[in-house]
């Protein structure tokens, strides 16, 4: 009983955690927000523009992360059977879109202001806001990703990863601006602009294509590898079998199930009892929320009964 209740108040610690996480993101991304579309009004600078417009989007990103994450946590219902965790890749796949969305933007704004003709002042107070919002970025950004690790979420994960592409776009925009101080070759800003976008277009086109492997199910060879090698070593200690493993990660938990093959005779209470001490073993060595379904069935002759089932429906 006392178990039970530690189980519950860890799972509810988490979730408190989770979400203070992703509240922390958003505020901290109005706060910049505020602070690099300031200096971008101050300057006129294409490259603090594309830093802006990221900005613009990572709001947007994260007040979407953060309805998904409050989703993802609800439990399992009738309309829903496995819960709704699977809205994390969903989540993950916006963000991405949204990411591409603002690459394109800036692109297009610096390739208007190089032709129209740049105009550039104040360079040295709008590098400071860049410069301070990077510092910031990269504090929240290495927390985000630590949570998500820590929790196996990957909405704090992507959102941690949106957060640093946001930390080295700014580097690269403060980097821009000081070859332009130091040079005074205005140029440097758009083409400094052009080559952040083209990095957080492929940041995003990265998080597009993971919300498309979960949603699908794709499968990771390294777990493949962790889940059959606890399998065989257990099933072999215990002079067992297994066959027809499948797993997918449902965004916060993995769910796995697999046949265990018995000697014929074998008392269902002792096959239970083995099925529990191997998934227990499985759920303790791969570290993370695991939902384990097992099918039991006898060495000798397993098929025969799904052969006359296939034979009689057809």
């Amino acid at each position: 009983m006392n178990t039970a209740l530690s189980e519950q108040e860890l799972s509810h610690n988490s979730i408190r955690d989770q979400q203070f996480a992703i509240r922390l993101s958003l505020v901290v991304g109005f706060l910049m927000l505020a602070g690099k579309w300031y200096a971008y009004i101050l300057t006129g600078s294409a490259a603090i523009f594309s830093d802006a417009a990221e900005s613009i989007v990572h709001v947007f990103a994260v007040a979407f992360a953060a309805y998904s994450l409050w989703l993802s946590f609800k439990p399992a219902d009738p309309s829903h059977p496995y819960g709704h965790e699977k809205v994390s890749f969903f989540s993950a796949g916006v963000e991405g879109a949204l990411i591409i969305l603002a690459a394109m933007t800036i692109m297009y704004e610096a390739i208007r202001k190089w032709l129209e003709g740049l105009e550039l002042q104040n360079l040295g107070e709008g590098t400071a806001y860049v410069a301070a919002a990077a510092g910031i970025n990269g504090l929240l950004g290495t927390y985000l990703l630590w949570k998500g690790k820590k929790y196996g979420s990957l909405v704090l994960t992507a959102n941690g990863k949106h957060v640093l592409t946001d930390v080295w776009t700014s580097v690269g925009v403060v980097g821009g601006l000081l070859l332009v101080v130091w040079t005074g070759w205005k140029p440097f800003d758009p083409i400094l602009a052009l080559i952040v976008a083209s990095n957080i277009l492929w940041s995003g086109g990265k998080l597009v294509r993971q919300s498309v492997g979960g949603l699908m199910d794709e499968g990771d060879p390294s777990l493949a590898r962790a889940i059959k090698g606890i399998l065989e070593r257990e099933t072999r200690a215990r002079d067992l079998e297994f066959h027809e493993v499948r797993y997918r990660n449902a965004g916060t938990t993995l769910w796995i199930e697999f046949h265990l093959l018995f000697p014929r005779g074998t008392p269902i209470e002792t096959a239970h009892w083995k099925a529990t001490e191997i998934e227990g073993i499985l759920k303790d060595s791969l570290k993370t929320p695991v939902n384990i379904i097992t099918h039991l069935e006898p060495i000798e002759g397993h098929d025969a009964p799904h052969r006359e089932l296939k034979a009689s429906a057809e």
